[in-house]
């Protein structure tokens, strides 16, 4: 066999051969057990297994390391090795084999201080000079580079001094091509080693926190500071609904509270201490459809004229009985059975005999005798206009459209309650709870007068055929004097009929004129 030489360089090229890299499995120690290395220095014996291409038997060498910590887990090596192998040959000649490379590794934390790696790098391996003349088994010489990969483990003896398992292969890149197997044992010191400490668990480091208290739990930035995505106090990780509006009020673990159940959350709630029950807006107040001071959800006659006196549950009374409600009669103690206009009073009749009608007399106990201006008070001491509040009309026997829920004088002689669309379902004949109070009202005049007679007409929308037009208005005339029964009326005194949509008393085009057109009359027939 010949004397071999191998080429002085090797090129990392297309050719490169495919290095499987072991990757260990990485097992994270304790946050607070793991250190912050610098620099590793170390030694190691090998043992070398080399091609059987290179005529040269396994032996043992010796490794130099010095690595150094770029961030996190990446580091970087310089190694160095000798051996002097002998050729497998009659020959039996030592060769001096030196091996000079640098690796890239990879490194994963095992337990408090040990750890497992992975390594890639490039080695060049140099086997003495060659002689001016080959001798025949006298084993390789010159030099040759290859690509090398690795893994292996630190096993720690301390924090600082550590037992090291190397096993590494090598593929030349020259044109005879080879590869060796090593596998070393030595020691590793750490210089300038430093423990990583995380005090508060958030998984970054103290030398980086700034915000080393954080709770446990809590979600943190890169800076180790909490997070908290709806901005309410609370860290993320640890608020249990994270999803609170901004501005709300939070407890412990960041959830809303409405302590007034309507709806709004506190530290929205504009008024916090609503009625259980009330309606309320956007900022939690409560709403009052008819002013009347008992709030919507709680008033159970939320169709209210204004100005009308209610009691608790927002309901008019009538203390005389007379179908004026109590607030705008202004003869509040009107005798039984007397018929009275759309005020409350008697058409025409002047309690202080000062020439003003009750009805618009803002002055009702003027002295006899005392001369009063046209609202019935002292012309000494007239009051000023109130172009808000007008003298009511002394020709009170004439109304050419009756208000909601209070009765009115017709031309006829008819004294007319209305009982207004909204008071009823829609499309339907069911009876609304704003209907009661009127409806309530009615009832006490008719069982007060035994000789007194009802005459309801119902009337619907434009909106359907005329023959369910018409259907739908006897239906809610049939309501009313269903409910005017119950309530204690004589069936035979009341008489119904249905409309439908003969008489509109506004153009049926919006919504609010259907709701007018589509009512229920109730006319007092006159004795």
């Amino acid at each position: 066999m010949r004397h071999f030489a191998l080429p002085s360089t090797g090129s990392l090229g297309a050719r490169a051969g495919t290095l499987a890299a072991l990757l260990a499995i990485h097992l994270a120690g304790t946050a607070s057990a793991q250190r912050l290395n610098r620099l590793e220095l170390g030694a190691a014996g090998s043992f070398q297994s080399y091609d059987s291409a290179l005529e040269l038997k396994s032996t043992i060498g010796g490794t130099f390391r010095l690595g150094y910590w770029i961030f996190g887990p990446i580091s970087i090596e310089a190694q160095g090795g000798y051996a002097r192998p002998h050729t497998n040959t009659a020959l039996d000649a030592a060769v001096g084999v030196t091996a000079i490379g640098g690796w890239a590794l990879y490194n994963a934390p095992i337990g408090r201080y040990s750890s497992a790696f992975a390594k890639l790098g490039y080695a060049s391996l140099g086997f003495g000079t060659c002689p001016a003349n080959s001798t025949p088994g006298s084993g390789p010489c010159g030099s040759a580079g290859g690509v090398q990969g690795g893994a292996g483990v630190r096993l720690a003896i301390s924090p600082t001094l550590l037992v090291r398992l190397d096993g590494e292969y090598l593929r030349s890149q020259s044109s005879r091509k080879f590869s060796n197997l090593t596998g070393s044992l030595g020691v590793s010191l750490m210089i300038g080693s430093q423990p990583l400490v995380d005090t508060d668990g958030d998984h970054v480091y103290d030398r980086s926190d700034k915000c080393p208290n954080t709770p446990l739990g809590a979600l943190v930035d890169k800076t180790g500071c909490p997070t908290d995505a709806d901005s309410d106090g609370i860290p993320d990780g640890l608020d249990r609904c994270p999803n609170s509006p901004k501005g709300a009020s939070v407890d412990a673990v960041g959830c809303t509270g409405d302590k007034d159940g309507d709806g709004v959350v506190d530290g929205l709630d504009r008024c916090p201490n609503t009625p259980r029950g009330a309606a309320v807006d956007g900022v939690g107040c409560p709403k009052d459809s008819d002013k009347d001071g008992v709030p919507d959800g709680l008033d159970r006659c939320p169709s209210t004229p204004p100005g009308a006196k209610v009691d608790a549950l927002g309901c008019p009374g009538d203390e005389d009985n007379d179908g004026v409600f109590d607030g705008l009669d202004r003869c509040p103690n009107t005798p039984a059975g007397v018929q009275v206009n759309a005020f409350g009073c008697p058409p025409n009749q002047d309690s202080d005999k000062d020439g003003v009608i009750d009805a618009a007399d803002k002055c009702p106990d003027t002295p006899a005798g005392t001369k009063v201006d046209a609202s019935g008070c002292p012309v000494a001491a007239a009051p000023a206009q109130d172009q808000s509040n007008p003298p009511a009309p002394t020709d009170t026997t004439t109304h050419a459209q009756p208000s909601p829920s209070q009765p009115s004088s017709t031309a006829t002689g008819k004294l007319t309650w209305v009982i207004p669309g909204p008071s009823f379902a829609l499309q339907s004949a069911r009876l609304l709870l704003s209907a009661n109070a009127v409806l309530d009202s009615l009832a006490v005049q008719l069982i007060s007068d035994p000789n007194t007679r009802a005459e309801i007409s119902g009337y619907a929308q434009d909106r359907l055929i005329p023959a369910d037009n018409q259907r739908l208005s006897r239906l809610r005339a049939d309501a009313v004097r269903s409910y005017l029964v119950e309530k204690g009326v004589p069936a035979t005194r009341l008489t119904t009929k249905g409309l439908g949509a003969q008489t509109l008393i506004v153009a049926d085009t919006t919504a609010t004129a259907r709701a007018i057109n589509r009512r229920v009359e109730v006319h007092i027939l006159p004795q």
